[in-house]
């Protein structure tokens, strides 16, 4: 394995990481918002990885052959919450909002363990970026 493949390898990483980071702070936002029907209301949004294993599969202009790419965002599948509320100006004509289907704890545990994992990534960097400068020192000696 090169030395760039390492550097690929994480940084694709650091990009699905922050893909991920983004969509747990797009449904935390939106986690009280309401609708005046479920087909409106906000879905939480999931993003979905897949490993590069060959070079088919990688990122065009990019030449790595392992890490991680993003293959697109999904909605969240549970359903949304139905609750009465008359008096809200977005309630339909039965008195009935719409929340989103966001978990608010499930989130939380999410962003921390992309920021987890996002730190890890950025240490692999780190040590590669390390490990090259030593090696550099020695074939100065």
């Amino acid at each position: 394995m090169s030395i760039d493949n390492i550097f690929g390898i994480a940084g694709s990483a650091l990009n699905a990481q922050g893909a991920r980071m983004n969509a747990v702070a797009s449904n935390l936002a939106n986690a009280n918002t309401v609708s005046g029907d479920d087909k409106t209301a906000f879905r939480a949004k999931k993003v979905v990885f897949k490993a590069i294993m060959d070079q088919q599969n990688a990122t065009p202009g990019i030449n790595n052959s392992g890490g991680v790419k993003i293959q697109g965002i999904v909605d969240d599948p549970s359903p949304v919450r139905k609750v009465s509320d008359p008096g809200n100006p977005m309630a339909d004509k039965d008195g009935f909002v719409y929340q989103s289907n966001v978990n608010e704890m499930g989130e939380m545990v999410e962003m921390m363990a992309a920021s987890r994992s996002y730190q890890n990534n950025v240490e692999v960097v780190n040590t590669a970026r390390q490990l090259m400068l030593r090696t550099l020192d020695i074939t100065k000696s």
